[in-house]
């Protein structure tokens, strides 16, 4: 892996922003209205509270060390998919790995019909919450009949004192296959392109954060051709071609779903203001499987009906800040 630093030093000017797809954090309790009965103590994959703690526990110990090797905090900001409530997420910050560090968060409870959302954990010394708005993406089936699925948040705030705005993304899956499903990603970059014109309206110059699982890999089309345009930047494409890695496998190939994508302005350098320093995967070895044909893969919490006891399917991405003196 290449060095983007020419110091090992852990500094308070550099800021982590990392995303993770924590795979069906679903708490034990059944709700009548989404489809979770696969993760109630009753349910196929008998899921139960000592196991959901330790899922808790885990991937507090993960998002607790994103970015420690360069900067001195915690990280500043992570987006989550796949939480199925409020719950959760208080659960998640209330760990033992994150409590201390008194994150708050954001989260609006959306219409998919298994019941997973989006959220945004936030560091309070180091983000100051302005705003927070959730967009609904309208979708049909090949019946004409609406198909439920993700809202998108929106979180506005000072990050460090700079004002900046979030987007949290998780597009439509692949499960009727690449070509079937694409159309509906499609549709979800044209909603993220629409709020993100509604926030260039009022500040053209505003610094905004595109992040999320987007079921395409940077060099689709939905990510290419409608989502970056000109005043973006997609670092994870580097990453791609530079590494030739990925955040999760499926049947064999590595992709790139994950994904943090930045306004070109985080490239300039300028007094007093944040600036993109380095992007990555965080796929330390411990959070691998270590043997058999998935060996090298994200160690994940089951594997179909077999519980694994891991992490999640998918490896947190994230990328460092750093303040120009």
């Amino acid at each position: 892996m290449i060095s983007f630093f020419s110091s090992s030093k852990r500094s308070k000017e550099i800021f982590t922003v990392g995303f993770y797809n924590v795979e069906n954090l679903f708490d034990t309790v059944d709700d009548p209205k989404t489809f979770d009965d696969d993760f109630t103590t009753n349910g196929k994959n008998h899921w139960n509270n000592k196991r959901y703690r330790d899922k808790i526990k885990k991937l507090g110990s993960v998002i607790s060390q994103l970015g420690k090797e360069k900067s001195y905090d915690v990280p500043a900001l992570v987006g989550l998919v796949e939480v199925e409530n409020a719950k959760v997420v208080r659960d998640l910050v209330n760990s033992k790995d994150l409590k201390k560090h008194h994150y708050g968060f954001v989260h609006y409870d959306s219409p998919d019909d298994r019941g997973i959302d989006v959220a945004l954990l936030y560091n309070k010394e180091l983000f100051e919450l302005i705003d927070s708005e959730h967009f609904p993406l309208y979708l049909e089936d090949e019946r004409g009949e609406r198909d439920y699925t993700r809202d998108i948040l929106v979180v506005s705030g000072n990050l460090n004192g700079e004002l900046v705005h979030v987007l949290v993304n998780h597009w439509p899956s692949r499960r009727e296959g690449i070509e079937e499903s694409e159309p509906k990603r499609i549709d979800a970059a044209k909603l993220a392109r629409a709020i993100i014109a509604g926030i260039q309206a009022k500040n053209f110059d505003a610094k905004i954060l595109i992040m999320g699982d987007f079921n395409d890999d940077p060099t689709s089309k939905s990510i290419k051709e409608y989502l970056v345009t000109d005043d973006f930047y997609n670092p994870m494409e580097k990453i791609l071609d530079r590494d030739a890695v990925g955040s999760l496998t499926y049947e064999g190939k590595w992709n790139l779903f994950d994904q943090i994508i930045i306004t070109k302005n985080f490239l300039e350098k300028k007094e007093g203001q944040l600036y993109f320093k380095h992007a990555e995967v965080f796929n330390k070895k411990w959070l691998k499987i270590f043997k058999g044909k998935l060996k090298g893969s994200p160690f994940r919490t089951y594997i179909g009906p077999w519980y694994q006891g891991g992490f999640s399917d998918h490896f947190p991405v994230y990328l460092y800040l750093k303040k120009e003196d």
